[in-house]
């Protein structure tokens, strides 16, 4: 039996994914609402797509990209910047013991399935997929 707290290759625990969501949830109503006063904040909407707790809950990694993908770095160095304040805006509307020290990265998801879309679209890969559907057939 082991010990799921050592356990790399469990998952996140129901309740890291509940604080996750919740903290995702405020996070992008703050900025949506523009609490925070930083132009370069102000100036491009930025989607918070997912956020990871960790399994003590003491850090949450907010994954976000700015609305068109323009102006990635200017968007993560003032999220940075502004983090003490973003950390004490969503904190208020949570009642966990500790307010979690909020980290930023660039959500790649959106770079990864535009690269999975273009490699559909591919006229080899769409002959190979032609090609795999037409033995499927034939095997039943």
């Amino acid at each position: 039996m082991g010990n799921r707290r050592f356990d790399n290759t469990a998952g996140p625990s129901q309740r890291q994914l509940r604080v996750g969501e919740l903290i995702r949830r405020e996070l992008a109503d703050v900025l949506a609402r523009g609490d925070v006063h930083d132009d370069d904040l102000a100036r491009v909407p930025i989607t918070v797509s997912e956020v990871r707790a960790s399994p003590d809950l003491k850090i949450a990694t907010a994954y976000i990209m700015p609305l068109g993908g323009k102006g990635q770095k200017e968007a993560l160095a003032a999220l940075r910047r502004n983090k003490v304040e973003l950390r004490h805006l969503v904190s208020r509307a949570m009642t966990l013991k500790y307010a979690p020290d909020l980290r930023f990265q660039l959500d790649e998801t959106f770079d990864r399935m535009d690269e999975t879309r273009r490699l559909f679209e591919d006229e080899r890969v769409q002959r190979d997929i032609a090609a795999g559907h037409d033995g499927d057939a034939s095997e039943t």
